[in-house]
């Protein structure tokens, strides 16, 4: 149980802060649209406290189960190649994320649908 909570504190938790930091960032963009001040502070601080929320009690504690599965699946059949597997994977769509919306900025990461019109 010690690795798992390691595992969790080092490694997935802070790649799901990373993907809110992420979901913080399309929701400055998306507040953008709103013209009143105080409404778009109100709207970006609101919907910066549901993403918190989903992270701490339902992404984190999702994420670090998938994590103990596969941890013990791959353990009995193929050591830890499962779990290192996952963690991988998540390391690299995180940065992949990161490095997309550093590159083309953060609306190269929605859909055509969800960016924001350019103003004029």
């Amino acid at each position: 149980m010690k690795k798992a909570a390691a595992v969790k504190n080092y490694y997935v938790l802070p790649c799901l802060l990373l993907l809110l930091n992420l979901a913080n960032n399309v929701v400055s963009y998306k507040a953008e649209l709103v013209d009143d001040p105080f409404l778009r502070t109100a709207v970006v601080i609101a919907l910066v406290l549901f993403g918190g929320t989903m992270v701490a009690f339902f992404l984190s504690p999702a994420l670090e189960k998938l994590v103990q599965t596969l941890h013990r699946t791959s353990r009995s059949s193929a050591g830890g190649l499962g779990e290192m597997v996952f963690l991988v994977a998540l390391g690299a769509a995180v940065f992949w994320l990161y490095y997309q919306m550093t590159t083309h900025g953060i609306a190269s990461l929605l859909p055509a649908e969800w960016r924001n019109s350019p103003l004029g």
